[in-house]
C-alpha cells in the first residue's frame, strides 16, 4: 500500500503487448513481432490471459476488442497505433525507425491506418470460428 492508502501494483519487468488471442490476423502479426524481437524484450500476452499478471492495470474488455494495448514498465497504456513508436523502441533497428513515426502528421496517419485495419481484421485473414464476420 502507498502512503496515501492506494494499493500499489507490482511493476512490470518489460513491456506487455495485449492482443486478441483468438484472431488469426492478430496471431500472424504477433508471430512476426516475436521473430523480430529475438531478445524477447516485449512480452506478448493474449488479452484474455491478462488476469494472470497482477502488474497489469485494468483495461476494459471493450477497449481490448478494439485494439492491441501496450503497457509499459512505467505503467503507461498505449492503444493501437499510439503504441507503435514505443513498441519499436524495444526491437532491433527500432531506435532508427522511431523518429520517423514521430514526424509531423505520421502519428495521426498511423493511428488512422491502425484503426482501419483493426476494424477489418476479421475480413483480412482472421480465420477464427469466433470471428464476428463468419
Amino acid at each position: 500500500m502507498t502512503p496515501d492508502g492506494a494499493v500499489s501494483r507490482p511493476r512490470l519487468a518489460r513491456p506487455v503487448l495485449l492482443y486478441d488471442g483468438e484472431c488469426g490476423f492478430c496471431l500472424t502479426w504477433i508471430a512476426r513481432l516475436r521473430r523480430w524481437d529475438r531478445a524477447e524484450r516485449i512480452r506478448c500476452l493474449p488479452a484474455g490471459d491478462r488476469a494472470t499478471d497482477p502488474a497489469l492495470p485494468p483495461i476494459p474488455d471493450a477497449a481490448l476488442r478494439e485494439a492491441m494495448h501496450l503497457v509499459t514498465p512505467d505503467g503507461r497504456i498505449l492503444p493501437g497505433g499510439r503504441a507503435l513508436p514505443e513498441l519499436i523502441r524495444y526491437l532491433p533497428g527500432g531506435p532508427v525507425l522511431r523518429p520517423l513515426l514521430r514526424l509531423p502528421g505520421v502519428p495521426w496517419i498511423t493511428d488512422r491506418v491502425y484503426r482501419w485495419v483493426a476494424r477489418r481484421r476479421h475480413r483480412l485473414g482472421c480465420g477464427s470460428s469466433t470471428c464476428p464476420s463468419r
